[in-house]
């Protein structure tokens, strides 16, 4: 959760290539902690994902915020409330965080896991077949 807001604070700062690179040293992000199989990989040259058994998030720094880029499809319960824009989106949905914000990990491990359980499944196009609303 620390690099998230480390990120946050420092990307005014850096070109968008270290950015990227900082962020793959670091695994402090939370997305390990949610299962130890989670993997990070950097996709288009710069933006850092979490995979496992396909995409769980992925991280995009703006010049005043971080986006964590939830890929549930829309299945991922968010009974707390902190995913911030894309309700209404099929494929996925963000959390942005703003330098200072505090990161409520307990609730955000929870979507990452649903997301990872989702994954093991099958993935949420399957699910969303197999159940549609």
């Amino acid at each position: 959760m620390e690099c998230v807001q480390r990120h946050a604070r420092s990307s005014r700062r850096q070109p968008k290539r270290s950015r990227g690179a900082r962020i793959s040293e670091s695994r402090a992000d939370g997305s390990p902690l949610a299962d130890p199989e989670v993997e990070e990989t950097v996709k288009r040259t710069v933006q850092p994902y979490f995979v496992l058994q396909g995409n769980v998030c992925a991280l995009l720094a703006t010049k005043d915020h971080v986006n964590l880029f939830l890929y549930d499809g829309g299945l991922a319960p968010d009974p707390h409330g902190i995913i911030t824009s894309g309700h209404g989106n099929s494929t996925g949905r963000t959390i942005s965080y703003y330098q200072g914000d505090v990161i409520p990990e307990g609730p955000l491990l929870d979507i990452l896991r649903a997301i990872i359980a989702d994954n093991r499944a099958g993935g949420w196009r399957r699910l969303k077949a197999q159940n549609p609303r």
